[in-house]
């Protein structure tokens, strides 16, 4: 029997492989073709490569081996109003090209926006270009569905088994920017190292941007830094489990940002009268631990890129790292950073592991009956300079980061306002900073403005009013959500003549703080509370109870 061989046949509407033979002729091939795609045998064309050129066709009496094609060969499939020659090699996608790959994926308006662009860079041309490389993800994993022998660990083919990994370095990145809209909102998040000397971490929520200094280039934007729970030490970092993070993207998403990465510090005092910190991050000893480097490409597989030009409609990720740390002139520094699409793969599919005495090693895991790891191999040079290939057990992680600048720029941009009387930040009692009304109230008094929206533009503050447990403004709060976003000061000053406000500043009454301009229980905003107005707030939780009741029904303490 001749030597069965797999060919690849990509179409608009996806990959199909397709059993053949290397003796079987062009027109026997087609016809199987026809039939798995469902054509009639006129009803398209094939060709060897993508932009058209080298047609099989059904009157040649060549056979796939004469033809030059190969097990595993990647055939390229248009339909009838597709097929025909192109005129000239082209170095970027034709107009009204969509791509071969999952075809309803919603892109990053970035993307979209990039996608309309020339993208050229003007130079001689290259021979190699006239192909673009479908964007295929990298799979550690057995293939499902053979059926030609038993599962792992009783039996594996070459059919589904996956391929040995060789990594390399990531020659390109997704991201190539990071930049702070301003000062505050780093140093804001700094002040709990300041005060603590304990770690830290947070969330970053921006927008992704053009980065116009970069042919095509894409800029995360951060412009507020969200702290989750979590436990920090002078060395260690623990994220506690979240209860309000789906509350928080949706605001976010309604101020018309989203969580473009994290940060955390990696910071040691140096000598607390000069205000230096140490230098630890380097060539001599690691830019991201191996644990980092695994946190970062789990946190950018749970935020993949959308790409309507990859089969599975995503390709990478756009989530970036963000790392406060000493730099060589001993004052705190921030530094950028992804993990490779390598790192990624390995990772989403539990092949790699840490070095616990070794932050700067990795370790690919070795195969067990329970789960079929690939081989993962990296290059190296001996002492003689020679270029060897190494088992990554162990393998330097630097092979697995892509370094992105980090930056503030010239003239601050601030989609917050700035006060000198800031709301808390969010999970910070462990400082004596705790957001409640009696914080609220305060907040208010200290910021006197006539322009609402001015007050009311603090990230914090808004997350505040959502989530707290008092009174949550879930439900009524996107006009005001809508205001910051637009900067409209009109619509803000609407959204403060509701009920809702009106509630929220006789709450903050109850607590001792006398708010400016605030009356006494009544009319306020335009808005008259007889039923909220007696109402008394409990000063231990502050929870809002029926009038005429001597004790707290929440904590059951006494009035006072």
């Amino acid at each position: 029997m001749a030597e069965s061989i797999i060919i690849r046949v990509q179409s608009p509407d996806g990959v199909k492989r397709i059993t053949a033979t290397k003796r079987e002729t062009a027109a026997t091939f087609l016809k199987k073709v026809a039939k798995e795609f469902g054509f009639q045998n006129n009803g398209f064309s094939v060709y060897i490569n993508r932009n058209k050129t080298g047609e099989i066709t059904a009157s040649s009496n060549k056979s796939l081996n004469l033809l030059k094609i190969k097990h595993g060969d990647l055939l390229f499939l248009f339909p009838s109003s597709l097929a025909g020659p192109s005129s000239e090699m082209e170095t970027s996608i034709p107009p009204g090209f969509k791509g071969f790959g999952a075809p309803n994926v919603v892109e990053d308006e970035i993307d979209q926006y990039l996608s309309k662009q020339d993208g050229k860079i003007y130079r001689s041309r290259d021979p190699q270009l006239g192909k673009f490389v479908a964007l295929e993800n990298i799979s550690c994993k057995i293939k499902s569905g053979c059926e030609g022998h038993l599962p792992w660990p009783n039996g594996i083919c070459t059919k589904c088994q996956p391929s040995a990994i060789t990594l390399n370095r990531q020659k390109y990145r997704h991201v190539d920017n990071i930049m702070f809209e301003n000062h505050t909102v780093a140093d804001r998040f700094l002040d709990f190292w300041r005060k603590t000397g304990n770690q830290h971490f947070g969330f970053l929520y921006g927008r992704y941007t053009e980065h116009k200094d970069i042919p095509l280039g894409i800029r995360a934007e951060v412009a507020a830094i969200y702290e989750p729970p979590q436990i920090g030490t002078q060395n260690s970092l623990e994220l506690l489990e979240d209860p309000k993070a789906e509350v928080v993207d949706e605001i976010a998403a309604k101020l018309g940002l989203r969580k473009v990465g994290w940060i955390f510090t990696d910071l040691v005092s140096e000598d607390t009268r000069k205000g230096t910190v140490r230098y630890s991050r380097n060539k001599d000893t690691y830019f991201l631990s191996s644990e980092e480097c695994i946190t970062a490409g789990d946190f950018q597989n749970k935020h993949p890129n959308m790409c309507r030009l990859s089969p599975d409609g995503h390709f990478g990720s756009k989530f970036v790292t963000a790392v406060a740390t000493g730099g060589p002139d001993n004052q705190v520094h921030f530094e950028g950073y992804q993990v490779s699409n390598q790192c990624m793969a390995l990772v989403r599919d539990e092949c790699l592991l840490p070095c616990k005495d070794a932050p700067e090693l990795g370790y690919a895991k070795e195969s067990s009956s329970e789960q079929y790891v690939p081989d993962v191999f990296y290059k190296d040079v001996d002492k003689f300079g020679n270029e060897i290939t190494q088992l990554a057990r162990p393998l330097p992680v630097e092979y697995l980061i892509i370094d992105i600048t980090t930056t503030f720029p010239k003239d601050p941009v601030y989609t917050f306002s700035i006060s000198q009387n800031p709301f808390p930040i969010e999970n910070r009692d462990v400082l004596g900073e705790t957001q409640d009304f009696h914080s609220l109230a305060t907040y208010l008094s200290q910021n006197t403005s006539s322009v609402f929206l001015d007050t009311i533009s603090d990230f914090h503050l808004l997350l505040f009013l959502v989530t707290n447990e008092v009174m949550p403004l879930q439900d009524s709060i996107s006009l005001l959500l809508e205001a910051v976003r637009t900067r409209n000061e009109e619509l803000a000053q609407t959204w403060k003549r509701s009920e809702q406000w009106a509630t929220i500043e006789q709450l903050c009454s109850t607590v001792g703080v006398q708010l400016p301009g605030l009356q006494e229980y009544g009319a306020v905003g335009g808005a008259t509370h007889t039923a909220t107005a007696a109402m008394w707030a409990c000063q231990h939780c502050t929870f809002m109870n029926q009038p005429g009741t001597g004790h707290c029904e929440m904590c059951s303490l006494p009035r006072t």
